[in-house]
C-alpha cells in the first residue's frame, strides 16, 4: 500500500511539474508575441501621432458638447432634498452649451481638429502645438467668462417661482473637459522630446563596440603575446 501511494505521489508531482513547464512555455510565447506586437505598433503609433489623435478626439468632443444641455433652472429644489435620486425637481429654461455663445466654439473646435489632423503628418512643426493650445485656451476663456455666469443666472425666474435655482448640467463639464484636453494636448505636442542626434564620432564608437573581438587563439593574439 505504501508503495502504491508513493508511486501515485510521484505521478502527481510529475504531472504538476509538467503542467508548470507547459504553462511557462505558453507564457513565454505570449510575452514574445506581445513584445513583437508592441514593437510593430510603436513604429506606427508614434508619440506625435498619438498626440495628434488626442487633439482630434478632444476637438470632436468639444463639438458634441455644444449640443448637450449645459444649464437649467430647477423649481423647488429644497422640497426634493430628502427624496431619492429618481425624483428630481422640474427644470425650466434648459439650454444647450452652444446657445450661450451662439455656437462660437463649433468652428473653433473644427479648426483645432483640422490642425490636429495635420499635426499627425511629417510636415507639421512643433510650433503648431502652440496654435492648438491657444485655441483650447480661447475655448476655456469663452466657457468660464460667458457660459459659467450665464449658466448660474436664474434671471427673472427667481422672482416668478419660489426656490428657483440655476444649476449647471453635464454639457458644461463636458465642454470644459474637452477644451482643457485640446489645450493640454497642444502644449504636449509643442514640448514633446526631440530625438537625440548622434554625431559621426558617436556612430563610430558604437560600431567599434558592436564589432566582434577575435578569439584568444587567433594569429594576431599569438603574435602580440610573442
Amino acid at each position: 500500500m505504501l508503495g502504491v501511494l508513493a508511486l501515485l505521489g510521484r505521478r502527481a508531482l510529475w504531472l504538476l511539474y509538467l503542467g508548470l513547464a507547459r504553462a511557462e512555455r505558453a507564457v513565454r510565447a505570449v510575452l514574445r508575441r506581445a513584445a513583437r506586437a508592441a514593437t510593430a505598433a510603436s513604429a506606427v503609433v508614434t508619440p506625435r501621432r498619438a498626440l495628434a489623435a488626442t487633439i482630434v478626439a478632444a476637438a470632436a468632443a468639444l463639438v458634441v458638447s455644444q449640443f448637450i444641455d449645459y444649464r437649467g433652472v430647477e423649481i423647488g429644489g429644497a422640497a426634493y432634498a430628502g427624496l431619492p435620486d429618481l425624483a428630481q425637481p422640474p427644470a425650466v429654461s434648459v439650454k444647450t452649451a452652444g446657445q450661450a455663445h451662439s455656437y462660437l466654439l463649433v468652428p473653433l473646435a473644427l479648426l483645432a481638429g483640422g490642425l490636429g489632423a495635420f499635426a499627425g503628418t511629417s510636415r507639421a512643426r512643433p510650433r503648431l502645438g502652440l496654435v492648438i493650445a491657444a485655441l483650447g485656451l480661447l475655448a476655456l476663456a469663452v466657457i468660464l467668462l460667458v457660459d459659467l455666469p450665464a449658466g448660474l443666472d436664474a434671471g427673472q425666474l427667481s422672482s416668478r417661482f419660489a426656490g428657483a435655482e440655476a444649476v449647471l448640467d453635464d454639457g458644461f463639464y463636458a465642454e470644459l473637459a474637452a477644451a482643457a484636453g485640446v489645450a493640454s494636448a497642444g502644449v504636449l505636442y509643442y514640448a514633446r522630446p526631440c530625438r537625440i542626434r548622434i554625431n559621426s564620432s558617436g556612430r563610430a564608437a558604437s560600431a567599434r563596440r558592436r564589432r566582434p573581438r577575435p578569439p584568444d587563439s587567433s594569429r594576431a593574439r599569438v603574435a602580440r603575446s610573442a
